[in-house]
Parts: C-alpha cells; sequence; structure tokens
C-alpha cells in the first residue's frame, strides 16, 4: 500500500489529482490540503511514502517544502505537477520522482505513481540491515530494529525479538539507516523514534529515553530532543 499526500492550492487542480490517485487500488490518500505549511504539519503527523505537490502557492512554496523534505533526509517520493517549467532542474537536484506539466492526462500520473511503486518494490532491499558477528551474517528487518547502543568495542542492536552483538562503529551503522525513522539520539546510541514510550530528564543536557517493547533505555541530548520536537511531532 502506498501511502500518499497531495498539494495544491487551485481547488480544482486539488481534486482532479484525489481523483486520479484514487483510482489505484494499493493507494490510500492521508491528506489532501491547498498550503505548503498546511502539508508540513501532516507530514510530521502522517507517515506517508509519496508527495504529489504543485510547486508556486502562497506562503511557503511547494519547492521549498520538497528541499526542507530532501535536507530532512525524510524518505518521501515526490512527484511535482505544476505548470511552470522553471523549476525543473533545481527539482531534480532535490531528486524528486517525477515532474509533470499542466495540463496533463490522467494517465501521466498513474503512470508515475505506477512506476514509484515499482522503483520501490525494487528497493525492499535497502529495508534490512546486514550485521557481520564472526562466523555468521544476521539480516535484521530494519523496521524491528529499536535501538542501537554501543558500549566500548561492541555495539548491541536491540530489536522487537532479540538482541544482537556486533562490532561495527555506530558511524558505520548510522550511514544504512538514513531513514526518517531513525536518530542519532547520542554519540553512544542511535533510537527509532516510533518506538520512543516518554522521555525522562537525566541530566541538565541529557534525557533518558523508555521504549515499547524492551525495558532497556537509551539516552538523548537536549539537542536531538528539541530536533525530534521540531521535525517529527
Amino acid at each position: 500500500m502506498i501511502k500518499v499526500g497531495i498539494l495544491d492550492d487551485r481547488p480544482i487542480d486539488l481534486e482532479k489529482m484525489v481523483s486520479i490517485a484514487k483510482q489505484r487500488e494499493d493507494t490510500t490518500i492521508l491528506f489532501a490540503v491547498q498550503s505548503a505549511e498546511e502539508a508540513y504539519d501532516c507530514i510530521k503527523k502522517e507517515d506517508i511514502d509519496l508527495l504529489i505537490a504543485d510547486i508556486e502557492m502562497p506562503g511557503l512554496s511547494g519547492y521549498e517544502l520538497a528541499d526542507i523534505i530532501h535536507t530532512n533526509a525524510m524518505e518521501i517520493g515526490i512527484i511535482f505537477v505544476t505548470a511552470n517549467s522553471g523549476y525543473a532542474v533545481h527539482a531534480f537536484e532535490l531528486n524528486v520522482h517525477d515532474y509533470i506539466m499542466k495540463p496533463y492526462p490522467k494517465e501521466r500520473l498513474l503512470t508515475s505513481i505506477d512506476r514509484y511503486t515499482a522503483k520501490r518494490q525494487s528497493s525492499e532491499m535497502k529495508g534490512r540491515l546486514f550485521i557481520k558477528q564472526k562466523s555468521e551474517i544476521h539480516v535484521i528487518q530494519k523496521q524491528d530494529i529499536i535501538f542501537i547502543e554501543r558500549t566500548g568495542r561492541s555495539t548491541t542492536i536491540h530489536t522487537k525479538s532479540e538482541t544482537i552483538t556486533a562490532y561495527q562503529p555506530l558511524n558505520d551503522l548510522e550511514g544504512e539507516l538514513r531513514e526518517r525513522d531513525f536518530i542519532r539520539s547520542h554519540r553512544s546510541f542511535i533510537i527509532n523514534i516510533h518506538f520512543v514510550k516518554n522521555f525522562s530528564l537525566y541530566a541538565k543536557n541529557s534525557y533518558t529515553v523508555s521504549f515499547e517493547g524492551t525495558n532497556k533505555k537509551a539516552i538523548i541530548t537536549k539537542d536531538k530532543l528539541e530536533y525530534i520536537q521540531d521535525y517529527y511531532f
């Protein structure tokens, strides 16, 4: 199932995009709004896969919203649907999936969503983490990772079903966990925000993190907690 958000300041264009996207049985529309500010608020609350957006609109533009998504490494595909060709080069610098010019036939947008779906399915293996442990290699679903802790020369990966000890440095694992879910909360911890239950004051500039699924706890710095509050909640 592809979870989609739709953005256009013109009601007639917004209605057209919603109508087309609804024709796909494997597509769920989580929001359809007329301002980029509102879309951004929705993105912080809803875990979407694909954003279909106009570019030029009052206030925050669709391009600026895409830049925020790109800068914060959010795993969200973007299809621009616009009457202005002037952003095409800059848009692809943001690694957008497609750039569709208005007016367009419905088949053009449906084909674009089809291509995005196929591309997403072909990259599903990237959703797994390969952990070398002496003579073994563990294959872990990234979505099952609760948090990762570095202690001394070893790294402990806490998942929903098991705890695995490895020796890869956190810097290496952080490079493989670029999904929006994962945050380097502290020099010794990487956390999955989807499992976070609460934060408790630990020291002047840090908090302990409690999780669903384990009694173990992590540490988050004050700066990182403020970042999570700004961009995720």
